[in-house]
């Protein structure tokens, strides 16, 4: 059967989720790319224009009511980061309604939907925070679901399953690469909703990818779920529960990488759109092209870094799962001290885009050696009935540090940018550090992963 076929080395299913993925992440690059220079400069920035936006005077009240009067720029962050937090969140039911209910393919055909509905919506500017409901449930249920489906495509033990996870994550972020270029620029030199409904374009892409490479993914029995479901209600292993506390743990310490790194999407764009020079050989860049930076490197450097790691596997020097996202974190605090040196060197001019250029190269390391690894990392320690439900808490991880990049930048206008750049690299090497520290101790937990 078609299913059983391979190209590369790999499954053909893997290639069908690679495209699915690629194009769900334009669509969320692309939207994520304009979103906090759409609220500063265009949806909140006059009173009068955020007064028609359904739900904008109670969710800034509420806003102001904990965190005190919120400039539009601070509201903006805020709002950012509840968005991108919420994204994450969701997943985790998700994980578990696809787990005990309705299965993994639904889930993304579901997701999928929804979340096409809720880029169409952005057109509108008074269905603004209705669109981003839409969009949040519709990741819920589609991420977890995709993810957990690369990891079924191999049986238990299979060497292959960590380089199928960084194939997958180059479609990610080949998405991820090309949705600046298209929806940023639409939303920038065209209209903002141009480039917003691009984004929903790339959504229904997706959905036809999937749709039409269906036969090469596993096959789910509901029924069959269902009845292990109720009548094996087995209790979990001490092995089981140990697995579940030692992923408790590393979810935690990734809240602290996601808050510095999600700064590419909210301060850094700020920052990139008025402190960076644009204007190449007498073209000026629209400022979003600077959220192509990351996937161009990753789409670079994920096979660099995997004979890399090869190679050091070879050597029996190849760091585990967990020494690996303690790198990746310090990666995250040296690209801030280096946005510290650039304000320093630039010295209140506009900056080359050299210098962001190269801070985003090492932020970017710092996610190949963890986020990649985190997901292959969930799907070999998981207890097997419960997968998708980790993966929905791993993702959901990034809830919280989401929300803490839109926290953070709440700071971005009452501190120095040294200082700010400052604060963004203590929040990465802390944890940098408790990673570290963790790891003997997990390495006891979650042997050989």
């Amino acid at each position: 059967m078609q299913k059983n076929k391979e190209i590369l080395g790999h499954p053909v299913g893997l290639y069908v989720l690679f495209f699915t993925e690629m194009w769900e992440r334009f669509s969320y690059y692309g939207m994520r790319a304009l979103l906090v220079l759409y609220m500063t400069q265009a949806l909140f920035l006059h009173p009068e224009t955020a007064a028609t936006v359904l739900g904008y005077a109670g969710i800034k009240h509420g806003l102001e009511a904990v965190f005190g009067p919120l400039s539009t720029q601070a509201l903006s962050s805020q709002l950012y980061g509840l968005y991108t937090g919420l994204v994450y969140f969701t997943p985790f039911f998700g994980g578990i309604l696809a787990d005990r209910l309705i299965g993994q393919r639904r889930s993304v055909y579901i997701g999928g939907v929804l979340m096409a509905i809720g880029h169409f919506m952005m057109a509108f500017e008074n269905m603004f925070f209705l669109a981003l409901l839409f969009l949040i449930l519709g990741n819920g249920f589609f991420k977890p679901n995709i993810s957990t489906q690369v990891g079924s495509l191999y049986a238990e033990g299979d060497h292959r399953r960590d380089g199928a996870f960084t194939i997958f994550y180059m479609g990610i972020n080949l998405g991820a690469l090309f949705s600046p270029l298209v929806c940023g620029t639409l939303g920038q030199r065209v209209g903002w909703h141009y480039g917003f409904a691009a984004a929903g374009v790339g959504m229904m892409f997706g959905l036809l990818v999937y749709h039409f490479g269906r036969h090469t993914l596993p096959v789910e029995d509901i029924r069959e779920r269902l009845v292990e479901t109720h009548q094996e209600e087995q209790p979990l292993s001490s092995d089981d529960w140990k697995k579940i506390i030692a992923l408790i743990i590393l979810c935690t310490v990734n809240v602290l990488f996601w808050g510095v790194y999600e700064q590419q999407g909210n301060t850094l764009q700020l920052w990139a759109d008025t402190n960076t020079n644009w204007n190449v050989l007498g073209f000026e860049m629209p400022s979003t092209w600077f959220q192509s930076f990351n996937p161009l490197f990753i789409i670079l450097m994920a096979p660099i870094l995997n004979i890399f790691w090869g190679w050091q596997s070879k050597k029996g020097k190849e760091p585990t799962s967990i020494a690996k996202m303690g790198i990746g974190c310090a990666l995250a605090g040296l690209a801030f001290l280096f946005m510290v040196f650039t304000v320093n060197m630039i010295d209140g001019h506009k900056a080359n885009i050299m210098w962001l250029f190269f801070a985003t190269f090492i932020i970017t390391m710092g996610e190949l050696y963890l986020s990649p690894i985190g997901l292959s990392f969930v799907t070999k320690v998981s207890p097997p009935k419960l997968v998708s439900m980790m993966m929905g808490m791993w993702l959901g991880s990034s809830f919280f540090g989401n929300y803490l990049a839109g926290y953070i930048g709440t700071y971005y206008e009452k501190m120095t940018q040294q200082n700010y750049f400052y604060l963004c690299a203590t929040i990465a090497f802390a944890g940098a550090a408790i990673f570290f520290v963790a790891l003997p101790p997990l390495k006891k937990i979650v042997k050989n992963a």
